[in-house]
């Protein structure tokens, strides 16, 4: 009987010191200071204006010859892909950047920013466009147009940019890109307009 509870007092006290031990350890990873904690740096931003002409650049070299420069391309605010009613600065910006670029490799650019009523439907791969940028393209001689989508990421902003002949609605280019959300990205995308 006697050893037993030996043995109970032996287990007793290794149960304590083991116990006493792990809590040792963990008051010893709790005594860090985390008071000190700071969030992670926000995104950098990138030159909005240099990935715009990065992007148009690419966007010349692979329409080709394929339409006249002479003509006039027009430019469409890029919108939300989820709602295509939906546009900010980002969207109004962006495009008007890229027209910057195809003027000075010689397009004929027109400083007419068109918003609503761009898109029809996608069917295998071609954008039919509305009536009203048909005619508009048709009364100002146009061969393209400017499209763009942008999707808003946890932290990158998805966005895709197409010229689409204005007659037929044919892809001519398309080009996909990602751009960082850093400060002044986030900042372009709250403007919303409507």
């Amino acid at each position: 009987m006697k050893e037993i509870a030996k043995r109970c007092r032996w287990s007793r006290f290794v149960f304590v010191n083991t116990s006493l031990l792990g809590l040792l350890f963990l008051t010893g990873c709790a005594s860090q200071n985390y008071s000190n904690y700071s969030p992670p740096p926000p995104q950098p931003d990138v030159s909005l204006v240099a990935s715009s002409h990065m992007v148009a650049d690419e966007l010349i070299t692979a329409i080709g010859d394929s339409i006249r420069r002479d003509k006039p391309l027009l430019a469409a605010s890029f919108v939300d892909v989820n709602n295509l009613e939906k546009t900010t600065t980002f969207g109004r910006i962006v495009p008007q950047q890229f027209l910057s670029r195809f003027a000075q490799n010689g397009f004929s650019v027109m400083e007419m920013l068109l918003r609503k009523n761009i898109f029809i439907k996608e069917q295998g791969g071609e954008f039919l466009l509305s009536r009203a940028v048909k005619e508009i393209g048709e009364s100002h001689e146009a061969e393209a147009v400017l499209v763009g989508v942008y999707a808003v990421g946890k932290t990158n902003l998805f966005v895709t940019a197409k010229v689409i002949g204005a007659k037929e609605g044919q892809v001519l280019a398309s080009y996909d890109y990602e751009l960082p959300l850093g400060p002044d990205i986030k900042h372009l995308l709250r403007a919303d307009v409507n």
